[in-house]
C-alpha cells in the first residue's frame, strides 16, 4: 500500500467519526494539549492507535490522540500531540497527521509549540506569534520524489505563516490585553538541547525562539496550499542564558500557559 492509500485509508475513518467538515484544524504541541478542553462543545475523544497507519508519539507530553468538537459554533479537529524527527522515525511519519487533515479538507492549520527564548525580551510564559522560520534541521521533509496529489515539486514559502490569520490573531490579542510576542522560530533536529554557541548562532541568523518541531509540519501544509498559524510558548530562556535545561520545566510552564493559549485560540477561531 503506497503513502496516498494509506492516507486516504485514515481518513476514511476519521471522516466516518465526523458529524460535519471542519475547515479548521490545530496541532497541539508538548504539555499544550488540554489548553483547548474547557471550552469544546461536544467533545469526542479518538486515539491515535484506533487511526489506521497513524505513527504513535514516544515524548511525554504528547498525548497521540485527536479531540473532535466544536468551538464557537465551529467544527475543528484537535490533534494532541505531534511526531518529531529526533523520535528516529522518516520524514512521511513526521508530516503524516498533516497529509490527514488536509485530505479531510481542513485548509486553516492552527499550531503550537513549546520553544526556548533567544530573544531576550522574551521571557517564559509569553505566547509569541509566528511570522518565519528558519530551517536549521538540516535537512527537508519533502526531500525525495514529489506526488503532485500532495502538492507542487517546488512550493513557495515566501507566506509560510499566512499573513490575514496573523492580523486576526494580533487583534485577538489585543483585544483580551495579552501581550503577544513576535518572532522568528528556529528549528534543530534534537533530541539535544543546542548549545550556547549555536544559540548565539541563530541569534546572529535572526531567530527569536528556537524548538524542535513545527517547520516540518509548516513545510509540507504549505506544500497542500494550507493555511498556516502557529503560536509558541516561551518556557524557558535558551541555551547559555540559564543555568540548565530541562523537559520538566518545559511541562511545567506549559501546564501554567494553558489557561491563556486556549482562550486566545479560541477567540482566534470565533473571528475566522
Amino acid at each position: 500500500m503506497n503513502k496516498i492509500e494509506k492516507i486516504k485509508e485514515s481518513t476514511r475513518l476519521l471522516s466516518d467519526r465526523l458529524s460535519g467538515e471542519p475547515e479548521i484544524g490545530m496541532v497541539l504541541g508538548s504539555g499544550l494539549s488540554e489548553s483547548l478542553t474547557p471550552i469544546l462543545d461536544g467533545v469526542e475523544e479518538l486515539s491515535w492507535s484506533k487511526v489506521p497507519h497513524f505513527p504513535q508519539p514516544t515524548v511525554e507530553g504528547h498525548e497521540g490522540k485527536y479531540l473532535i468538537g466544536t468551538l464557537f459554533e465551529k467544527e475543528v479537529l484537535i490533534q494532541q500531540g505531534r511526531i518529531h524527527w529526533y523520535e528516529g522515525l522518516p520524514w512521511d511519519d513526521v508530516i503524516y497527521p498533516v497529509r490527514v487533515q488536509k485530505y479531510l479538507g481542513i485548509e486553516k492549520l492552527i499550531m503550537t509549540n513549546a520553544a526556548g527564548g533567544i530573544n531576550e525580551g522574551f521571557s517564559p510564559g509569553d505566547l509569541c506569534l509566528l511570522t518565519d522560520h528558519i530551517n536549521f534541521s538540516g535537512d527537508n521533509p519533502l526531500r525525495g520524489p514529489n506526488n503532485d496529489e500532495f502538492g507542487p515539486r517546488f512550493p513557495d514559502l515566501s507566506y509560510a505563516y499566512d499573513q490575514e490569520l496573523r492580523n486576526i490573531a494580533t487583534e485577538a490579542a489585543n483585544q483580551m490585553g495579552i501581550d503577544l510576542q513576535h518572532g522568528v522560530y528556529a528549528m534543530t533536529s534534537g533530541p539535544s538541547y543546542e548549545t550556547p554557541a549555536e544559540i548565539e548562532a541563530l541569534r546572529t541568523l535572526g531567530a527569536d525562539l528556537v524548538g524542535m518541531s513545527t517547520v516540518p509540519e509548516v513545510i509540507a501544509a504549505n506544500h497542500s496550499g494550507m493555511e498556516v498559524l502557529a503560536i509558541s510558548c516561551v518556557t524557558n530562556k535558551a541555551a547559555g542564558m540559564q543555568d540548565k535545561l530541562t523537559h520538566e520545566e518545559v511541562l511545567e510552564v506549559t501546564e501554567k500557559t494553558n489557561e491563556k493559549l486556549g482562550k486566545l485560540i479560541g477567540e482566534i477561531v470565533k473571528r475566522i
